[in-house]
């Protein structure tokens, strides 16, 4: 492996457990795609630091346990938002 990917391995690794963010959102920070993420951290972080990545894995599993509950609720938030433009597109039409 190389050592560029040991690095950037070890940072991503360092940052999840500072941050406890998603890998979504780390991987757009760090301008790779979410598939990197992923690998760099189920695959070749145990083989770099197994302790990070025990730690890691337990903030994963949370992540992947909510993930039902973000979806619902970026679903509710874009039909409110879509009611809402109707709602205002309505109310325009009708004051002509």
């Amino acid at each position: 492996m190389h050592d560029y990917i040991k690095e950037r391995t070890l940072k991503i690794g360092l940052h999840i457990i500072e941050t406890r963010r998603t890998v979504r959102s780390i991987a757009k920070e760090f301008g790779v795609s979410k598939s990197t993420v992923h690998k760099d951290l189920t695959e070749r972080l145990p083989e770099i630091d197994p302790v990070l990545a025990n730690q890691v894995k337990e903030i994963l599993e949370y992540h992947k346990s909510v993930r039902h509950l973000r979806g619902g609720e970026a679903t509710k938030i874009k039909y409110r938002r879509k009611k809402a433009k109707m709602v205002s597109e309505a109310t325009v039409e009708a004051e002509f």
